[in-house]
């Protein structure tokens, strides 16, 4: 199962949540061109191994286990993995 980043995440992107990822699958990060088109950052559920690091590094509690989003941000799960998909991952 992944996390997934949602609603609060938008215009914040605070990368605390990038720094404590031991698999490196949260983007984009600061020192990536896209970092400031975006507006906010994704999990790749094919990288994430559940660790749940960033949930609790997280200022504005965007981040919650697949099983776990709120139904207001369901909607989120899709736009996490359509990032990934435009990325070619």
């Amino acid at each position: 199962m992944s996390h997934y980043i949602t609603e609060p995440c938008i215009k914040t992107k605070d990368t605390a949540c990038v720094d404590v990822c031991p698999v490196d699958c949260i983007h984009p990060r600061k020192d990536e061109p896209d970092f400031e088109r975006e507006e906010q950052l994704y999990i790749d559920k094919d990288t994430c191994i559940d660790c749940g690091l960033c949930v609790d590094e997280c200022p504005v509690k965007a981040i919650f286990p697949e099983d776990e989003v709120p139904a207001e941000w369901k909607n989120y799960i899709p736009l996490n993995v359509a990032y990934y998909e435009k990325k070619g991952r």
